[in-house]
Order: structure tokens, then sequence, then C-alpha cells
């Protein structure tokens, strides 16, 4: 789109869109569509917006599993298809709120005295949820807990976090997420941290509480924890951020989970409404659609001016790309759908990889979001006469966004106040709307995930060869096999490159005890016990 600055500013001006209720503004105008584009699209959309009405009320939305998804009724309990779901979103926030305070008040307390430290044990929805509220809310010094995770099965990366709180653990509460209880990144770091809890003398039941299904192998193993509260199989993990999930690390650390919710629900509310240019979800699914051509062909570029919400592209990329990505769509019919999404923080993204998105391939569109709201301080800094650090941050924003736009780029700008439980509440409701439109706009289920569940039973496989060669290398000590040998003793059913790489890493770790004896090239090289 080549127009004068005047045609500029009179296209902001029809597509500059403000939603008061939700202190939060939204222009799509230096987004490639034409003016009929509404118009031609509103039977879709009509289609999209009974669909999240059929949802809301119940509807079977993942055939696969034959379960509702209802993350809508976590802020508004009375829509909630009977009386048990909605009684039970009640009590639990009710319980959560209780528990807080109990640990607050330190009638819930560690062996060393009260909690000051929360550590929580996760992944995906479980981890990326919190971790961006946490990192989005958090005032040192004012939070009544310190926030840490365990995130992924790397050792190292648990050791880490260990590490940071030393001697500290009998004042630490862990908060262990796992709907299944099966997951086994979480399933480890809860193993490993219980050790770590042992060898300070600790018991780690006492410093734990577990969020799962009822049922669950975590459900049985946290009888005697501190407190158990319930994950129900009607929200998936990439949307619990508002259950017991997101909800029970937010409060202990002091956050207005109410407001959270409120943000939530007004949000609904509002994006509820039929009438596209009244709601800014159906908006952005429109953008996201035209962007794309309906096929996912643009990657969505985050780019949030403000620290504080530096973790949105990366709870985003869960998000958008767990729910869209998928390769048949709901009439079984092979489409490869998705939208790529990365992204980090605005200014420093201009250092790194804006170069390419203005002079590069043009295949993204950018999402900027613009937080009013400068810093709360006492006085205003200038670092230089009359301008700020913020001044400059608004700058960049604007010009990043003209640079853009003036060498063909599309981009869009949502503009909220500032960054508050409220305000996160609704960005996060925002978005998981945004999605569920998107999804029936394209005809793909957004609440169910099989290329997850394929990587999940590809790595048991992994280990299940891992424990194969293991066992054989024991039974034939002293002596040293090859890949080769080592197969045609385990069996054809396990993969040799998958045989290579196990033998490479179990050897490159001594305390594995697998010596490697190398050969004339990498694949003749031979393995045994040490």
């Amino acid at each position: 789109m080549n127009l004068t600055k005047q045609q500029s500013w009179e296209r902001f001006q029809k597509y500059y869109f403000e939603f008061p209720a939700l202190d939060l503004a939204l222009d799509i105008s230096r987004m490639d569509f034409p003016d009929n584009f509404f118009t031609t699209m509103a039977p879709r959309m009509d289609k999209a917006f009974a669909a999240m009405a059929a949802l809301e009320k119940g509807a079977i939305a993942n055939p696969d599993e034959n379960r509702m998804v209802g993350h809508y009724w976590l802020r508004n309990p009375s829509l909630a298809p009977n009386a048990e779901i909605r009684t039970a979103i009640e009590s639990t926030v009710a319980s959560i709120i209780q528990f807080a305070a109990d640990v607050h008040s330190g009638k819930v307390r560690g062996k060393s005295g009260p909690f000051k430290n929360l550590l929580l044990i996760g992944i995906g929805g479980s981890a990326l949820g919190p971790q961006f509220v946490s990192n989005a809310l958090n005032q040192p010094g004012v939070d009544k807990l310190a926030f840490y995770s365990l995130d992924n099965t790397d050792p190292e990366g648990m050791d880490t976090v260990f590490a940071q709180l030393g001697f500290q653990l009998g004042q630490t509460l862990c908060v262990v997420i796992s709907k299944s209880g099966g997951t086994k990144e979480t399933r480890d770091g809860m193993l490993e941290a219980a050790a770590v809890y042992e060898k300070q003398g600790l018991v780690f039941a006492d410093h734990a509480v577990a969020v799962t299904g009822d049922g669950s192998e975590l459900d049985k193993t946290s009888k005697n924890w501190l407190k158990q509260f319930p994950m129900w199989d009607w929200v998936g993990g990439r949307t619990s951020e508002l259950s017991a999930v997101g909800l029970l690390p937010a409060a202990l650390q002091g956050f207005d989970i109410k407001a959270l919710l409120d943000g939530a629900k007004a949000t609904d509310d509002l994006t509820r409404k039929a009438k596209i240019t009244e709601n800014p979800a159906a908006l952005l699914a429109l953008m996201w659609f035209s962007s794309g051509n309906g096929k996912g062909e643009k990657n969505m570029v985050i780019l949030p001016y403000k620290d504080r919400l530096m973790l949105l592209s990366k709870y985003l990329q869960q998000l958008v790309m767990e729910s869209l990505g998928k390769e048949k769509d709901l009439d079984g019919k092979i489409v490869h759908q998705g939208i790529a999404v990365f992204g980090n923080k605005g200014s420093t993204d201009q250092h790194s990889y804006i170069q390419q998105l203005r002079d590069g391939i043009n295949n993204f569109f950018a999402t900027f979001i613009e937080v009013q709201q400068e810093a709360k301080r006492p006085a205003v800094f200038h670092v230089e006469p009359h301008v700020t650090s913020a001044d400059y941050l608004s700058g960049f924003l604007l010009g990043t966004r003209t640079a853009l736009y003036e060498n063909g780029r599309q981009s869009l700008t949502l503009t909220v106040k500032e960054v508050s439980p409220y305000v996160v509440g609704s960005l996060i409701a925002l978005f998981e709307r945004v999605v569920g439109l998107y999804a029936s706009l394209v005809n793909v289920n957004a609440y169910h995930q099989p290329g997850v569940e394929a990587g999940k039973k590809a790595a048991g496989l992994v280990i299940a060869t891992e424990l194969a060669v293991l066992k054989l290398l024991e039974s034939k000590k002293p002596d040293s096999l090859s890949v080769s040998d080592i197969v045609a003793q385990i069996g054809d059913a396990h993969n040799p490159e998958t045989v290579f790489k196990i033998c490479e890493r179990l050897a490159a770790n001594p305390l594995r005890k697998i010596k490697k004896t190398r050969g004339a090239n990498p694949f003749s090289a031979r393995y045994s016990v040490a």
C-alpha cells in the first residue's frame, strides 16, 4: 500500500478502534486488506461467532477426547453448563484465596519458618502462563513470595535453580502442576526437587502442593501433601492460566487474582459481540486471516514495548501454534494449517532482527504492543532536556512501525493503558478468543494436539531403546560393542541412529559409566561398561 500522508491518516482514523471498557485500543490500518473485507468475511465470522457460543454452552469441542472446552467459565462460573461445574470453580477460587492467606500469615509454613519462595514445577501451559504473569506483575521487595520455576527436564537447569535457592528450601513452597501426573518433564522435576529437599533433611511432602486431575498419578502421590487443587478435563493446558494452574501461583505471590479474572470476564463480555468493528478479537482474527490468506502464509512477530510483557511472545507461541498448527481440518482434509509466532521485546529487537523484518524476506506481520503508562516513580527523570527514557521507547515503537510500513511490511498495534492484573487478564482472554475465532475461520480444531502426543510417544520409544542398550552392555561387560553389534542384538525395531546418539551421549558423561573406544570413523566406535 503506497499511501500519501493524508491517505494514511484517513485510513488510520477509519481503522483505529478504542474499547474504553478495557482501556484498550487497536490499530489495524497498516494491515493490507480491502475496504470490503469485513463484508465479504461476514458469513464466515457469523459461523465463528456461532461456534464460540456453542462452545461456551458446553458443546463437545474436542471430539478426539469427547470433552468440553470451558476456560471461559473460569472467569464467569454462571455460564457453566451445570451447577456441579459452577460450584467447583467457585469453591476452588475461594480455596486458593484462603490457602494463599494462610501461607502469607504463616499459618501454613515450612520447616525453617514462613514460606518466602515459590518453586513452580510444570511444563508447557502449566509453566508458561504462570511465568508470563509473574514477569508481568512482580514487584521485588513487595511480592509475598519470590518466584522460581522448573520447566524442563534439563538437570543443569534444575541445578541452577536449586543453587539460587541455596539453603532456603525449608522456606520454599513447591507447586507441582500436571493434569495427568504422567508428564515426564514435570515428574522428573518433582523427583529431582524431592531429592534435594531430602538432602537438606526436609520432608518434601511438608513443602509441596499439587494441581492435578482427579485420580491422576500425581493425585495419588500427593495425598499427604499440604494441599491439592483440581485440574479439570475441560480446561486445556494452554488455556489454563485462569484456573488453579495460574491463579494459585499468582495468589501466592500476592497478585490480585480477582482483578485478573475481572479483566478476562470483561474481555469475554466484549468479544462475544457479533458486530466485527465492536469486537477486538474478531478484528484480530480477521487480520490474521487476511495477512496469511487463511493459510498461515505469514509469521506473526510479537513486539511488546515493555519489559514486563517480554514473555508474552513465548506464552502466545504455545497458545497460537499448539492450537492452530494442525495437519487436518475438521473435515479430515490435509491442510497443514498454523501461524508461526516469534518475538521478544522492543526496543531490544531493533538491535537484532528488525533489520531483516524491514529489508529481508517479507514473510510476516508484526503485532506491536504499546503500554501508555511509563513507570511508577516519585519524579520524572530526563535523559535529555524534556525527554525521558520512556519517550525514547515510544519513539522507537512508532519509528519502527513507520520504517516497516514504508517498506511494505504489515503491522497492527494493540495499545493498553498499563500492565496491571486487570489488563493481563484481559490480554489472556483476548488472545484465547482470537485463537478460537480464527480456528473456526480456517476450520480446524483448536483444542487438541496430536503432534504433541506423537512427540511424547516417540520420546518413550527412545527411553525404551536406551534401557535396552544399557541392559545389553551390562550383560556383555567387559566386551565392547559397535552400534551395529548393539542393534543386531537388541533387535531391528530399535533405530540405529537413535542407538548411536544414545551411546554418544552416555559416553560423554563419565557418571553414566559408558566407555567409548574410537574407531576409524564415528560409526565404528565401540562402547562398553566402564
